[in-house]
């Protein structure tokens, strides 16, 4: 059950709030519509609900506020605009992504594939999907982590009437098992045909809270309805009366005798009838119907509904034909040949005016063109055909037991959704061929020290390619969560957690550390391969040169993940890893060669004397080499800006919770 009261977003300058004062309910077990039109603030509301914009007023679901819920996404299942994904990403790959997310088994991925028929597609790209398909994906997305309450903006934009009924037929058997649907849309009819029950939004401001048949009843477009046993030809004849008149007149037939005429008032209906000499039994006004084949509203029993529905096309397809109205020039059926219609049977022996299903039935829809046999004119009557009703859409099985936290959750989702795009291995692959190249050139050129050239970190460059490389490989883990926010269900657009933030760290070093070796490797390799095994020696002190390098681009990608996470950026990520060598090191090296009273000299002797003595194994010595990397003036200005960065991640952190 949802519960909102009081939702109001933030004044937009001099304009007034786009929700003020919205308050309802949309209970467990039924289907709920957000109704408005553009503008009317129904997306805004529901990011109030979820906590996605900030404003006032409070949101229950199932008595609790969605911050204090320990994991959203298995209580709220979410489709806001398209699906939040890397359009590189395929389609199992996300749900699998996901599904590392939400702590569901990688299982549960394939299922909700076969629920929504997405199976074929499964290995199609996100950004190649139709409006449909996306649609599809984004209600398996919701349905991923067995939520109780599923809430979706506007979910049949774009889609087809067959798609549509399908999406309704899902939301609808999601209620049947006691789940709470809560959907928004600008169509009237689609609200009063799909939800149990309506709200209606004007201006940001709640117009109306009713239920879908009272809704329909009350502000749907009016009609005149006519009860007559010449309906066919009451209906051909208000036809051809509105095409002499060009007036705009549209003639339903609702089975049976009854028709129900658009566009008409009573008194013009009557006078068409009189003139003719037809029998009316009933005229009046209504209001509240959908128009032509919007199907019978909730509750209703459906006129003329296909008999076996879902048992086959060619039995509904008979009924429906033979439920269907043909359009006579006088005269009338008599009892016996109406009475297998009324069965919902194709009629052994028609009359000489009937339509007759290898007749040209032209049109499609709700309407169509049915031949006047007597004059051998085609008269068009819009006709209400009636449509399948399609039995409740099976949903995933329900997820019985729930994982328990682990620490190796946050590490899956990272490593799949590193894992899951090209973008890093194509990222790895440009900085090894560009290392190459430069260490060619440079060992062409000469004066440059051995470590530098197996580097491939000329002077004249900030950064080794390595770490550059590295750099961005880290701020796109938390760039792409910014730029396709696929977590956006679970609490903001990405959720600040320690775990989350550990496992990118973890995973970020682990990129950064073989990225450096395999640096090093083809740098040394095609150094051999071009100029002899003269530029491939190693080093005496190779240790603490390896413990430099690694560090160095370790840093790199730790700077960026954590300057893209404080930031939401890419660029800015990247742009502090440059930062370091630009900007961080001159002002470290001319804060420390400035004028000062005293000098730091000896503290790595006092050091040792203090701390290292007393550690077995010859800890020191790994110490000392720490510190010496440290003590480099990239080192410790990447030292320090990491400090900065941790510092500032966890400030906005807080800041957000806080909120």
């Amino acid at each position: 059950m949802i519960q909102a009261f009081g939702l109001t977003s933030n004044s937009r300058k001099d304009l007034p709030p786009a929700v003020d004062d919205v308050s309802f309910e949309a209970r467990a077990g039924r289907v709920t519509a957000l109704l408005g039109a553009s503008g009317a603030g129904k997306t805004t509301a529901l990011r109030l609900m979820l906590e996605l914009q900030h404003g006032r007023g409070i949101t229950y679901f199932r008595g609790r506020p969605l911050h204090r819920i320990a994991h959203p996404s298995r209580e709220v299942g979410v489709l806001m605009g398209d699906v939040p994904g890397h359009p590189a990403r395929s389609v199992r790959g996300h749900l699998r992504m996901l599904c590392a997310a939400t702590g569901v088994p990688v299982r549960r991925a394939d299922e909700v594939l076969e629920v929504v028929g997405l199976v074929s597609l499964r290995d199609e790209r996100l950004g190649t999907l139709s409006r449909g398909m996306d649609r599809r994906l984004g209600l398996a997305c919701a349905l991923l982590s067995d939520p109780h309450t599923l809430v979706l903006d506007d979910p049949a934009d774009g889609l087809s009437t067959r798609e549509s009924h399908w999406l309704h037929g899902m939301l609808r058997a999601h209620a049947a098992q006691g789940g709470t649907v809560l959907f928004t849309t600008p169509e009237p009819k689609e609200a009063a045909r799909a939800a149990d029950r309506v709200i209606t939004l004007e201006q940001g401001r709640l117009a109306a809270d009713q239920e879908a048949g009272e809704f329909a009843r009350t502000r749907l477009r009016p009609r005149v309805a006519v009860r007559t046993p010449h309906a066919a030809r009451l209906a051909a004849l208000l036809a051809k009366e509105a095409r002499t008149a060009h007036r705009s007149v549209e003639v339903v037939r609702d089975g049976g005798n009854r028709l129900s005429v658009y566009g008409s008032t009573c008194a013009d209906v009557g006078e068409t009838a009189f003139r003719h000499g037809i029998l009316v039994h009933q005229l009046a006004d209504e209001v509240g119907d959908m128009g032509p084949g919007a199907g019978p509203l909730p509750g209703e029993p459906a006129q003329g509904s296909w008999p076996g529905a879902g048992e086959g096309i060619e039995a509904g397809a008979s009924a429906a034909l033979s439920g269907a109205v043909a359009v006579v020039q006088g005269g009338q059926r008599s009892p016996a040949e109406r009475e297998p219609e009324a069965r919902g049977a194709q009629p052994e022996r028609e009359s000489p005016g009937a339509c007759r299903d290898d007749e040209a039935v032209r049109g499609s829809g709700d309407t169509f063109e049915a031949p006047a046999a007597r004059s051998g004119r085609t008269t068009s009557v819009s006709v209400a055909v009636p449509k399948v009703t399609a039995p409740l859409s099976p949903l995933p099985p329900p997820i019985s037991v729930r994982s328990a936290p682990s620490p190796l959750r946050p590490l899956r989702y990272e490593l799949r959704r590193a894992a899951g795009v090209g973008t890093g291995f194509l990222t790895g692959a440009v900085v090894l061929v560009v290392s190459a190249l430069i260490a060619v050139l440079l060992a062409r050129v000469g004066h440059t020290p051995q470590p530098r050239l197996l580097a491939a970190w000329p002077r004249e460059l900030p950064l080794p390619p390595a770490a550059l490389g590295a750099g961005l490989l880290g701020a796109l883990a938390f760039g792409d969560e910014f730029r396709h926010p696929a977590l956006a269900a679970d609490r903001g657009t990405v959720p600040r957690r320690l775990g989350l933030l550990a496992a990118k760290l973890v995973v970020a070093a682990a990129t950064a550390l073989t990225l450096a070796f395999l640096t090093l490797g083809c740098d040394a390799e095609v150094l051999y391969l071009v100029y002899g095994r003269e530029l491939t020696e190693v080093p005496a002190d190779w240790l603490s040169l390896s413990a430099s390098w690694f560090g160095l681009v370790v840093g790199c990608a730790w700077a960026g993940v954590l300057a893209a996470g404080t930031f939401r950026s890419t660029t800015a990520g990247l742009a502090a890893v440059v930062a370091v060598p630009v900007v961080v090191v001159p002002l470290v090296q001319k804060a420390l060669e400035g004028a000062s009273l005293r000098a730091a000299a000896g503290l790595p002797a006092r050091l040792r004397e203090v701390f290292l003595l007393q550690w077995p194994f010859g800890g020191e010595r790994y110490l000392a080499g720490a510190v010496r990397v440290i003590a480099q003036p990239v080192g410790g200005a990447l030292t320090l800006s990491l400090t900065a960065l941790v510092c500032a991640y966890l400030l906005t952190g807080l800041r957000s919770r806080v909120r």
